[in-house]
């Protein structure tokens, strides 16, 4: 199984996912570590991805999430994936990811959470390339999931969890 744990930046993708992971015994991998250096640097000056700033990183996180899933793999993958043609992009380029995911062999968990939360959580964070200054831009591209199990950032990243864990049964 592949789990997608998305939301805006500072949500806790990489926090609970790393948690998930750990409590299953699963692999975790991060998408930012899948974007060019360029786009680091853009983020970094407080400047928004275009979309074609992000078509090779998509298509990089694809072509891992079909090797994941040719191997079998259970892994939990922390990844912004703000839009809804990003998701689909993501889980729907082939017969084999349809069944996949009509099968439930992809997931994908919603962290959400107010601007104001996730503001704050940004100004505390140290030694990120994102920053604050991107939240806007994160929050208008924003495209939340309708078919996706949606998670309170309020709780705690240990309850937010176990409520995974006990919606997917794993």
């Amino acid at each position: 199984m592949i789990i997608i744990v998305m939301g805006v930046s500072g949500s806790g993708k990489t926090t609970v996912g790393k948690l998930l992971a750990d409590s299953c015994g699963w692999e975790f991998s991060d998408a930012d570590n899948f974007h060019s250096k360029e786009n680091i640097e853009k983020m970094g000056r407080g400047i928004p991805l275009s979309e074609a700033d992000r078509i090779p990183w998509l298509q990089d996180l694809q072509t891992a999430i079909k090797h994941w899933l040719q191997e079998n793999k259970n892994v939990v993958l922390a990844c912004s994936a703000l839009k809804d043609s990003y998701r689909q992009f993501l889980t729907f380029d082939s017969a084999i990811h349809q069944d996949c995911f009509q099968n439930n062999y992809v997931q994908i968990v919603y962290l959400k959470g107010s601007y104001e939360i996730i503001q704050k959580r940004l100004q505390e964070r140290e030694n990120h390339y994102m920053s604050e200054i991107l939240l806007d831009s994160q929050f208008d591209t924003l495209e939340e999931p309708l078919n996706s199990i949606s998670m309170d950032i309020q709780n705690s990243p240990q309850v937010i969890v176990e409520d995974i864990r006990a919606v997917l049964n794993i």
